[in-house]
């Protein structure tokens, strides 16, 4: 016992008060003497050849893994993708980690190998290394003549001139493209989508080549480590700690209007389920010293290390697997399927086997970092195959004490690529597209294999063969399958091919598929012609009431490149008829950029819009925050004409007007809005106690002939400038995320969420408020002498764990400082410190969880 009281002495400063040093008996977690007890049994695990390997697996009945490459042909695979001729690319990283301390990891020792099955067995047998001398290369993307590479932060150009698979050339084309090394938050992915861009993951960049130039272009910050897209080419991405993000609407609509910060959209989490569900011990991982991270046989909870998620689009595998998407789990040597299901524009998923995962093994060192699907249809993994998987920069005392004692460090040469298949599958000798003609690959584009319509579209192209294009807009316009007719589409686009009159045809198609995307490609044309602008906006309007959701959606979006007079109309009915879907109203504020004003006019007039309603609410105020950001005099001297009404005339409306420019004039940053002369409105005497007090506040926003915006103005806050921007950018994310239950003024819903206002819950303990948001609630729970139990009047409080930890800050930030509420700034990295100390939560909390946890975080504090 006395050893186990030294260990918890030694990592007691790195656990402090965790949820999980409270959780014994809560939630599965166990005690950290309990966890010591059970990793001191934990002996070394010896590296196993490829063959004892196979035999650690736990596989979905019905399929069969086959090993297709390992050392000392291939070592530390990261990326693995195949050519037009069914050989595989391996981006190998082999300077990851060479020692506990990363010594050595700047020595340019990566390559990229290209494997060849000769003898049609399924395995390869012949490794050509394409370039080598790399430092740390990450990504790949394999385009006509050679591939482009991130290596050592930067993008290149590499070019097999004479065909032997080795590359003679390399171009430097972005020495900007990576600004952090660390391979953990370093850009990767170099993923090409449907629309003909490549996209990145932990990074704002996208390529493309044009004319033959690569051209970059920047797009909204997507995921971590991994990216793929699914059939409609929406985007999928991941966090470590959060396994399934992806985007519901096209790349670079939702940021275009810069007076407003959406909140949904981009970004958006399909699943909150963290769990997973290993075979086997996993003391070795980062945060294994927090109590909870592991349970009581030592197993990991959740999610510590969710990359490479991979969308499965048909090929070999059963009918009910096309569009599961798979995600790596290699802290917790496993790979979870996730189910994904579509209701109109929304998405979601789930797992359709809790307790077992698609894939896990019993070996240690199975380190599953990537995924792909070959032209078989296949599932390929790159399997790292090594014991430590965390990168130096956040190797804890914890961790490097397992991995040295239990001799995980080495060897580190190692690396495998499996394949997984059903139990009946027989491998066969993969077609040459590259020798295919250009008839054959427009073909091609109806196959039944994502993979195989992908590459169809990306070597007609690069061709830029301009025969295909009549066969391209015969299968557009009389396709059996809108798969294909939405590949040739965005063939067509990369050729430079398609004409008004064509996307006009398929503006009316019966499939929603296609029609959304016509209109998305109508919008250049559109924008150049006004004789394009009228007929669309007739076509548009005609087809809007009866339209699918997709399409509804992408009106919405599409809706900024008509006229002014045509567009409000549009977007009017369309946000009344989808007001309480979040989505639908950054749609629509996209749309509205710098004509806000407007359009909050119209409304205001409006019959539809003269009774109360949250969603109403929410949107007015994103319209009043758009116009104070735009700052425009004269709309801003109307705005406050607009409240400058009796008493009697002073509904919700005005009152949720005056609320956000309450909020701007927070915001100190904001320079001054310069009016000819004093709006009345802030002379007079009869205002209500609050009206008054937020027209104090929202007048320092304004300077005028003997007035001053000053910060004096405001009422007193304990926020500085940088806080009190986050406080108005919290704001934003409550009202999309929080006032559906908990009012847009903080004072509840009947049967939906209790008040926040004065509430003990929201200006007590940080750290508290910050689990219940992080992973949900439910009752009972006494607010203010007020107990809510029973579903009707208190439901689950939903967990926001797929919320990055900027925007969770935010929500603190805001509701401990508004209506009222004074509890002052909330301290910084406070979500991600708490995210981290409350891993393996997957269940909400209970009131009296959470109180405990107060107490028990007080007493290890004092300690």
């Amino acid at each position: 016992m006395t050893r186990f009281n030294l260990k918890a002495k030694l990592y007691r400063k790195f656990w402090t008060y965790s949820r999980g040093s409270i959780c014994v008996g809560l939630a599965g977690g166990m005690s950290i003497f309990a966890l010591l007890s059970t990793q001191q049994k934990d002996g070394p695990s010896p590296a196993k050849t490829p063959a004892e390997e196979k035999l650690t697996f736990q596989l979905e009945p019905g399929f069969k893994i086959q090993l297709v490459a390992a050392e000392p042909m291939i070592q530390a695979p990261v990326v693995v993708t195949f050519d037009e001729d069914g050989r595989l690319w391996v981006v190998e990283m082999r300077g990851f980690m060479p020692t506990i301390d990363g010594e050595g990891e700047e020595k340019p020792v990566g390559r990229i190998s290209v494997l060849e099955d000769k003898n049609g067995d399924g395995t390869m047998d012949h490794s050509t290394v394409f370039l080598d001398g790399l430092v740390m290369p990450r990504a790949i993307a394999l385009v006509k003549g050679g591939a482009l590479v991130a290596a050592n932060n930067s993008l290149w150009l590499a070019q097999d001139l004479d065909g032997n698979l080795k590359a003679e050339s390399k171009i430097l084309l972005d020495s900007t493209y990576a600004r952090n090394g660390l391979p953990e938050h370093t850009d990767n992915g170099l993923m090409l989508n449907t629309d003909n861009w490549i996209y990145n993951a932990k990074s704002r960049l996208r390529y493309r080549l044009e004319d033959g130039k690569w051209r970059r272009d920047s797009t909204e910050f997507r995921g971590q480590w991994g990216m793929s897209h699914d059939d409609e080419g929406r985007l999928y991405y991941n966090y470590n700690w959060s396994q399934l993000h992806g985007d519901l609407v096209p790349p670079n609509y939702l940021s275009r209007n810069k007076n407003h910060t959406p909140t949904t959209g981009i970004d958006h989490g399909f699943t909150i389920d963290r769990r997973i569900y290993p075979i086997r011990p996993n003391p070795a991982v980062n945060r294994g010293y927090i109590p909870g991270t592991l349970d009581a046989t030592g197993r990991l909870l959740e999610f510590t290390a969710a990359c490479s998620p991979l969308v499965l689009r048909g090929g070999v595998f059963p009918k009910e697997y096309n569009g599961n998407v798979f995600v790596c789990e290699p802290a917790g040597n496993l790979i979870k399927r996730n189910v994904v299901d579509k209701t109109g524009f929304m998405v979601s998923a789930r797992d359709p086997h809790p307790g077992k995962e698609f894939l896990a093994s019993t070996d240690e060192r199975f380190r599953p970092v990537a995924l792909t699907t070959g032209p078989d249809g296949a599932l390929y993994v790159a399997d790292m195959y090594r014991g430590l998987i965390q990168h130096g920069a956040y190797v804890t005392p914890y961790l490097k004490e397992q991995t040295l004692t239990r001799k995980l460090m080495q060897p580190i040469n190692r690396g495998r690529i499996w394949r997984i298949v059903p139990a009946d599958w027989k491998p066969t000798k993969p077609r040459k597209l590259s020798k295919a003609s250009s008839a054959e690959l427009v073909a091609a584009l109806s196959h039944t294999e994502g993979w195989q319509r992908d590459m169809a579209q990306r070597l007609l192209v690069e061709r830029n063969d301009k025969q295909s294009i009549p066969l391209l807009t015969d299968l557009v316009l009389n396709g059996a399958n809108h798969l294909a007719r939405f590949h040739a589409l965005w063939t067509l686009e990369g050729l430079h091919s398609t004409s008004a009159d064509l996307l006009f045809i398929l503006l009316v198609d019966k499939n929603p598929l296609v029609s959304a995307n016509a209109l998305r490609l109508l919008e250049p044309f559109a924008k150049k012609d006004a004789t394009v602008r009228v007929k669309l906006q007739q076509i548009m309007g005609q087809i809007e009431e009866n339209a699918a959701p997709e399409q509804v959606l992408q009106m919405a979006l599409s809706a900024y490149v008509l006229e002014p007079e045509a567009a409000q109309p549009l977007l009017a009915r369309i946000l009344t008829k989808n007001i309480t879907f979040p989505l639908m109203r950054d749609a629509v504020m996209s749309s509205l950029y710098n004509r806000e004003f407007n359009f909050l006019a119209s409304l205001l007039k409006s019959p539809q819009w003269q009774t109360s309603q949250p969603e109403k609410e929410i949107f007015l105020e994103m319209l009043t925050t758009a116009v104070v950001r735009k700052r425009d005099a004269k709309e801003m001297s109307a705005l406050l004409a607009m409240l400058d009404v009796d008493k009697a005339s002073f509904g919700w409306q005005q009152k949720t007007m005056l609320t956000a420019m309450s909020i701007q004039g927070k915001n100190r940053k904001l320079k001054p809005i310069r009016l000819s002369s004093a709006p009345t409105l802030f002379a007079r005497t009869d205002w209500e106690p609050l009206q008054k007090t937020r027209l104090q506040t929202a007048s320092a926003l304004f300077e005028w002939p003997g007035h001053v915006a000053q910060a004096s103005q405001v009422q007193q806050s304990l926020l500085n400038d940088e806080q009190q921007q986050q406080f108005a950018l919290g704001r934003q994310h409550y009202l999309t995320t929080c006032a559906g239950c908990h009012g847009s003024d903080g004072a509840g819903l009947s049967r939906f969420g209790p008040p926040l206002v004065e509430s003990s819950w929201v200006l007590g303990d940080e750290k508290r408020l910050a689990l219940i948001v992080l992973h949900g609630m439910e009752g009972p729970l006494d607010v203010a002498g007020k107990l809510y139990d029973v579903p009707d009047i208190l439901p689950v409080m939903p967990s926001h764990s797929t919320m990055d930890d900027g925007a969770i800050m935010a929500i603190l930030m805001y509701i401990r400082n508004e209506w009222g509420n004074n509890a002052g700034p909330v301290s910084k990295g406070i979500v991600g410190k708490t995210r981290h100390t409350s891993q393996g939560r997957v269940v909400p909390w209970t009131a009296k969880e959470l109180n405990q946890y107060v107490s028990q975080a007080t007493e290890q504090k004092a300690k």
